[in-house]
């Protein structure tokens, strides 16, 4: 049996799935819409899916087991709805949405149907990041430090808040749910953001730096900065307790105790480790294969939301 996938989106990050799945022997590439026409007919040619101009009748057209949906932020919401109605398996690329009524409405039908769900959090996926998890199930963590420090993003929706959430919704999401995930939930959010130096960007309304203080549900402290003021690319997380640390930067994760240092380095495709459990997941029926179901996105996108609002409001908020 091959699942049949379809695709509501088909630039960016939709052209690694593609590729991806197609080297997946238990998958057929089936459809593919964008609101792009292009960008659906282009690849559709490539994968011999068929195009669409709109997901609807898509969905009405076509027997999908799976759909990949890789849209903007602001685009999410109803094309989920519409694909649990028919019963259809989910990837979902992050973040989740812009808004939390309709996140929690989409998670709520989730939990009511047998829909398989996935979302974009990769770095779950990394190699070591299993390792530091359990070796993190029995240590008191005191402190969490973490940053996502990168250029700016030329695409045009990315620059606007209604549009993107911001960059630490849309990007640095992915340092904020790694932590999440190794340290726990976060309790509280007091973040201060400002559009320092990108005033000359056109309809740039985001902010170019910000610094988020974090309370875990542990009673941990800790932190993320985020900024596209840099010309490279650097991100991580340090996870610090008494005598120890996990270390965990771009492909590697360290961890480091008095009498030993031990280290992982990535030699796998995150980004296929992460489809692949999807597929086999929905094949087999074995939730646990998926690291980041919709539910974690969701905790996940609210923090971010939370983190917003606490920066507007110069106030703490709690999650």
């Amino acid at each position: 049996m091959k699942v049949r996938v379809g695709f509501v989106g088909a630039g960016g990050i939709a052209k690694v799935h593609m590729k991806l799945l197609a080297e997946n022997e238990n998958v057929r590439l089936t459809a593919v819409t964008d609101v792009a026409s292009s960008a659906a007919d282009h690849a559709a040619s490539l994968y011999g899916m068929k195009p669409y101009a709109d997901y609807r009748e898509m969905l009405e057209q076509e027997s999908i087991d799976a759909l990949f949906i890789c849209v903007p932020p602001f685009a999410h919401g109803q094309l989920e709805l519409d694909a649990l109605e028919r019963g259809i398996h989910l990837f979902v690329e992050k973040p989740v949405g812009l808004d939390m009524d309709t996140v929690n409405r989409i998670a709520e039908k989730i939990s009511e149907s047998q829909v398989i769900t996935s979302t974009g959090y990769c770095l779950r996926y990394q190699e070591g990041i299993a390792q530091a998890k359990e070796y993190l199930q029995d240590k008191t963590i005191a402190m969490v430090r973490g940053h996502y420090l990168t250029r700016f993003v030329e695409t045009p929706w990315w620059r606007e808040q209604e549009k993107s959430g911001g960059q630490l919704v849309e990007q640095a999401t992915h340092t904020l749910d790694l932590i999440r995930y190794l340290a726990g939930d976060i309790r509280n959010v007091y973040a201060h953001m400002a559009l320092r130096v990108f005033h000359d960007v056109p309809g740039l309304d985001i902010p170019d730096v910000g610094s988020i203080n974090l309370l875990m549900e542990s009673g941990a402290v800790g932190h993320l900065d985020t900024s596209f003021t840099q010309l490279d690319h650097r991100t991580g997380i340090e996870i610090l307790g008494r005598d120890f640390r996990v270390e965990i930067s771009g492909g590697t994760v360290a961890i480091v105790e008095k009498e030993r240092t031990i280290i992982y380095k990535s030699t796998t495709d995150m980004y296929k480790a992460q489809d692949d459990a999807f597929i086999q997941a929905v094949l087999t029926g074995n939730r646990g294969l998926v690291l980041a179901p919709y539910e974690e996105a969701a905790k996940t996108l609210q923090v971010t939301l939370a983190a917003n609002e606490s920066a507007l409001s110069d106030r703490v908020v709690h999650v």
